[in-house]
């Protein structure tokens, strides 16, 4: 059998076989020249190691087997990737830079690297178009120039500062003003701080930015860098602020002053009343998707304010908004009826507090085609129901954590929910095998459940398998 099929065709079958230590472990059983074609096809790759001499060696003779990377991500166990050490994670590179010339993207979750080895990467890995590493301190970023095809950046800055030979060697000239205007569209910072110099000049050369992260920033760098940051808001069409609590008035209002493409904003775990308010009422953007996690930042204020000015919002997602309340839920479903796809109200306290919310969201709301409600522990059948009676085109459901939903539930979906393609119903006690086992065989449009592989019967994985419904326990 091992003859049978040639080596470009196995190599074929290989690439469209799931990427899973079960796949990799049933060709290495068949003879070594399938386990060497099947490791020659793979196109990503995903390591996951404590940061040990013997790694280095290993890995380079294990790279050397992937000859096709075109993707390669390692993970460093270390507890902290600012504890992590550089010169390991310079070794890492290193390797990477020697066996995988055809990488695109390159995510080294480990200790800071240094800017020669990121130098030398980018003079055997010219093709990289994503990178994520860890920087230490002071910051010096024109190696960014180097990479010509790079579209995405992710950088997490270490709060340890680096003081070696390179910052004596390379610090008189690397942030010299550089006429460096490269193509990033992607960026994700991460630990920024007041006093951080350098971020500036990524601001002032990021003029095609289209999508920007920012995590646990006090700031966007030192006190030149604000008034640069403008430069690259204007074309912005994604932002999301997650524990950046110092820097989000001063974030929104610049996006309302002078960003018109904003479509998509996501705001978790920090900020204040005020400035979302502000943001809201002046935006100049056709915002059409909102994503917040404010517990005490968000209240009916803000919903009245997005019924009025956002009235092309397809996409809500609330999560553990305390001091929202139905009367506030209730003007945005009747001013967003005609445009709202898609609603989450995750672990939000007033779905269980005031009855008859649901079923009036659910008779405004019509257009609904996702719908999440997870973590709403005191959910009850009836108040689900109630609603999605009335949303005849849901697609996609979501109910995890829900404790006091039951089978009952799944029942009256199965019967009224005709389009239901995705539905997610992990860790729902109140649900049990008999009730997933009669809404998987009466369900006909379903695509995929997410539920406990305990509460999955033979006949029900049978009929999904033969049915290609997708049931998982992710």
């Amino acid at each position: 059998m091992d003859n049978m099929l040639c080596d470009e065709l196995l190599q074929e079958i290989f690439k469209r076989m799931p990427s899973t230590p079960s796949s990799s472990l049933s060709v290495s059983l068949v003879s070594k020249r399938w386990l060497n074609l099947y490791r020659s096809s793979k196109a990503s790759l995903s390591l996951r190691f404590f940061p040990h001499n013997s790694v280095i060696v290993s890995l380079s003779s294990l790279l050397s087997y992937y000859p096709s990377l075109s993707s390669l991500s390692l993970h460093v166990l270390s507890g902290s990737i600012a504890n992590s050490s550089s010169a390991f994670s310079d070794h890492l590179l290193l390797i990477v830079s020697s066996c995988c010339s055809n990488l695109h993207h390159l995510r080294l979750l480990a200790g800071p690297v240094s800017v020669s080895s990121l130098y030398s990467l980018s003079k055997s890995c010219s093709q990289l178009t994503c990178i994520t590493v860890s920087l230490s301190k002071p910051l010096f970023l024109s190696w960014i120039a180097s990479f010509p095809c790079l579209k995405e950046l992710c950088l997490h800055i270490c709060p340890n500062e680096r003081v070696d030979d390179e910052v004596k060697r390379f610090g008189s000239f690397l942030n010299e003003e550089l006429n460096a205007e490269f193509g990033l569209e992607t960026l994700c910072l991460s630990g920024i701080q007041a006093d951080d110099k350098g971020v500036g000049w990524i601001w002032r050369n990021c003029k095609r930015l289209r999508k920007l992260q920012l995590k646990s920033c006090e700031s966007v760098g030192d006190g030149e860098s604000f008034s640069s940051f403008i430069l690259c808001v204007k074309g912005l069409q994604e932002v999301e602020l997650r524990k950046c609590r110092c820097i989000v008035d001063g974030v929104l209002l610049r996006l309302a002053e002078n960003c018109v493409s904003l479509n998509s904003l996501l705001v978790y775990d920090g900020g204040s009343k005020e400035g979302l308010l502000e943001f809201i009422n002046t935006c100049r953007s056709d915002v059409q998707k909102l994503d917040l996690r404010l517990p005490l930042d968000l209240n009916n204020n803000h919903l009245a304010a997005v019924a009025m000015n956002l009235r092309h919002l397809s996409t809500l997602r609330l999560q553990s908004c305390c001091l929202v309340t139905g009367e506030g839920l209730n003007i945005l479903g009747t001013a967003l009826q005609n445009s709202l796809e898609e609603l989450a109200l995750i672990n939000c306290d007033v779905v269980e507090r005031e009855m008859g919310l649901l079923a009036a969201l659910g008779q405004n709301l019509r257009m609904l085609r996702k719908l999440d409600l997870s973590y709403n522990e005191l959910l009850v059948d009836k108040e689900l129901i109630s609603m999605l009676v009335s949303c005849n085109n849901l697609k996609d459901l979501k109910l995890r954590g829900c404790r006091k939903i039951t089978g009952a539930a799944l029942v009256s979906i199965s019967k009224n929910s005709k389009r239901l393609q995705s539905v997610d119903i992990m860790n729902c006690p109140g649900i049990e095998a008999e009730a997933v086992e009669f809404f998987v065989l009466n369900c006909s449009q379903m695509r995929q459940m997410v539920v406990e592989e305990s509460k999955v019967s033979d006949i029900a994985r049978a009929w999904a398998l033969h049915n290609v419904i997708e049931v998982t326990s992710g």
